[in-house]
């Protein structure tokens, strides 16, 4: 892999952003660079927002929950999760929505002294904000906005003191003129009661190019500089065609100029075949840093061939953005969005992030990791922490239903990796299950489990199909309680494994069709999610499968 490196120099530099270069202050700088995606795995449509000398990045989580990571950088280079806004029953309730449901595209901000989320619920009571004095939590629990009817609704404070939202909706007399007809409208907002005030008004109809028929205008923010507003958006779908365009005017309500050059960012003109492409970018916000400098978060795929499969999700990266005749463009240096790009920054960074970072969790906190996921809502708590073992009920819920079953994951976050797990499991009863599953949608899954079959004890690799799994693998093992696990992920196939004594691995099936859990192929807007997962297929059951430890491994610097 490239090699990270960090370049020193020392020079004067006249601090310009929320000093407004008042500030005659002599810096040190620092040149270093970042990898893309900044992070990687499931974590898409991005949305940042700075406060003082910390930048805070938040992403959409679909039927996950905790719902909305946060995470804060000091330097737009190291990233930490702090938490999740949404890490409260009674603030998220995704019960009976399908993976690809669920929260949808929030936007983070902040206004005198208070952090703001708004966020659409698409399946449930749809657009709603959360506030906190603290990013890291506690969140409110939601205020709804019944008049905010669409998704992707943002947040803009004006100088004046005025609040407003803006936000993807149906076009005019609600009557599309093609498929795929939306318009950005505009609503003022009292921020002190979280009610919105008057009727929303239209400011951009169908996109960039109303003579193109543009579709799916979405994922607005608006930004105040230089005496314009400027309104940047998604445009084109979520696939190949993604892009991201800008507007310009000098009122907030309108009429707004298209950028003559738009879009300010897309891959979709370039070859399929170019060398470990950056794919379906959009849905962007941007950034002022502590230099003057400027930077767009955003999202984009990895796919492993050249047919744009991927299950990985779609990922956060980031790129330059320069201003050119008082319009954002996103700086490519090119064509192609690079896998690394360089950035000064005034202090050194605190952590090397690579490529190759791996994650291992032994159980031995009291609490699980911000980064594990649920799917959907908890209703009671169903598994327990103790001494270096995560105990998971064996419950009737599955994920082929829409319920909350007994699965703790994490995101498929390497193109080239491996999963592994160690768990003790016995059962009498061949609908108990327990294993590692590597989890797209209720439709697509592999789930490599151990149970019974024929009153003997095997391993099992079950498929999804429409109506449940049918198993494509097994083998008879002798009736032990520990057995390890393994799935490899190798671009566009996956390898199964078990083992017995936690050090020779089995082949159960090997170089199975990853293209099942692309997005391509399942459809869908969320990534692959390894999960530690048990069930007893629908029957009660008072079993348990204890984890002792789960690791994710990369094996390849892409």
């Amino acid at each position: 892999m490239k090699k990270f490196f960090i370049a020193v120099f020392i020079s004067a530099f006249i601090l310009s952003c929320s000093t407004k270069k008042e500030n005659k202050d002599i810096k040190q700088v620092i040149e270093t660079t970042f990898l893309n995606p900044i992070l990687k795995g499931f974590y898409p449509d991005p949305s940042i927002c700075k406060v003082d000398n910390s930048y805070y990045l938040i992403n959409s989580t679909f039927a996950y929950f905790p719902g909305i990571p946060v995470f804060k950088s000091d330097d737009l280079v190291n990233w930490k999760q702090i938490g999740n806004a949404l890490d409260r029953p009674e603030q998220l309730n995704l019960e009976g929505l399908e993976v690809s449901r669920g929260v949808f595209a929030p936007a983070i901000s902040y206004h005198n002294g208070m952090f703001y989320i708004i966020n659409t619920i698409v399946g449930g009571k749809n657009n709603f904000i959360i506030s906190a004095t603290n990013p890291a939590g506690p969140w409110s629990n939601p205020t709804w906005l019944p008049k905010v009817e669409g998704i992707d609704p943002s947040m803009f404070f004006d100088e004046n003191g005025k609040t407003y939202v803006v936000f993807n909706s149906n076009p005019p007399n609600n009557t599309p003129e093609y498929d795929g007809h939306r318009s950005i409208k505009i609503i003022e907002l009292d921020v002190e009661s979280l009610n919105t005030i008057g009727e929303s008004k239209i400011i951009i109809n169908k996109g960039a190019n109303p003579e193109d028929k543009p579709i799916w205008i979405e994922g607005p923010h608006i930004y105040n500089r230089n005496g314009f507003y400027y309104l940047m958006a998604a445009e084109g779908g979520t696939a190949e065609d993604h892009s991201e365009v800008v507007f310009r005017s000098k009122n907030i309500f309108g009429p707004y100029k298209s950028y003559e050059n738009n879009p300010i960012l897309t891959q979709r003109n370039l070859s399929d075949n170019r060398k470990n492409p950056f794919t379906s970018t959009g849905h962007g916000d941007i950034i002022e840093d502590n230099l003057g400098n400027w930077w767009g978060v955003f999202l984009g795929c990895r796919p492993y061939d050249n047919e744009n499969h991927f299950n990985t999700g779609r990922e956060t990266f980031m790129v330059p953005v320069k201003w050119k005749d008082d319009w954002p463009v996103f700086d490519l240096e090119g064509n192609i969005v690079k896998d690394n790009y360089k950035i000064t920054i005034d202090k050194f960074p605190t952590k090397t992030i690579s490529r190759n970072a791996d994650f291992k969790d032994e159980f031995n906190a009291n609490s699980l990791a911000f980064d594990w996921l649920f799917l959907r809502t908890p209703k009671e708590k169903w598994y327990s922490l103790l001494n270096g073992e995560l105990t998971i009920n064996t419950r009737p819920e599955t994920t082929s239903g829409t319920s909350n079953p007994s699965f703790i994951g994490y995101r498929q976050k390497h193109l080239f990796g491996n999963v592994t797990t160690n768990l003790s499991f016995n059962t009498v009863s061949e609908n108990e299950k327990a294993g590692l599953i590597a989890f797209q949608n209720e439709t697509h899954y592999y789930y490599l489990c151990k149970s019974l079959k024929d009153n003997k004890p095997v391993v099992q690799l079950l498929k999804s199909t429409e109506n449940g799994t049918e198993e494509i693998a097994f083998k008879s093992i002798n009736k032990s309680d520990k057995i390890s696990f393994k799935i490899e992920a190798k671009g566009k196939y996956y390898s199964f494994f078990y083992s017995i004594n936690n050090k020779d691995w089995l082949p159960l099936n090997e170089n199975v069709d990853a293209t099942f859990l692309s997005t391509k192929i399942a459809g869908g807007f969320v990534g692959t999610i390894y999960g530690m997962y048990t069930t007893s297929s629908g029957e009660k059951s008072i079993n348990k499968a204890v984890y002792h430890w789960f690791e994710n491994k990369n094996t390849n610097k892409y």
